[in-house]
């Protein structure tokens, strides 16, 4: 469960879309470079698009970002992978990032069962 006033996944998710897409209009040749960036890092490689979105879902909560955790546990859910990939990630994220990492941990299980439930 979210906090109090604080949006859901899917409308952070939304909300984030919508003032990057500002941003770019004012700073295209940075926001296409980031986008570029982002399409190349992610993209089906030796690691696949699901083991890097589990890598940078990982890095999200070691880095206390909910957008990113909004972000990464969509796009991770959407490249296939499933809750037991995703906690076994979450796991990773507690060994590195300890105590503040295992409370965002939390909000990627809250980001994913939102995420699932949109889906049905």
């Amino acid at each position: 469960m979210t906090l109090p006033n604080t949006p859901s996944y899917s409308e952070q998710l939304k909300h984030i879309g919508e003032c990057q897409k500002k941003l770019s209009d004012s700073q295209p040749k940075i926001l296409d470079a980031f986008d570029q960036l982002h399409r190349s890092s992610i993209a089906d490689g030796a690691l696949s698009k699901k083991t890097k979105e589990l890598i940078a879902l990982a890095i999200a909560v070691v880095s206390r970002c909910d957008g990113c955790i909004s972000f990464h546990t969509h796009d991770a859910l959407e490249a296939g992978a499933n809750e037991q990939e995703i906690t076994e990630a979450l796991g990773i994220a507690i060994l590195m990032g300890g105590g503040p990492a295992m409370v965002y941990a939390t909000h990627v299980m809250d980001a994913m069962s939102e995420f699932k439930a949109l889906q049905k």
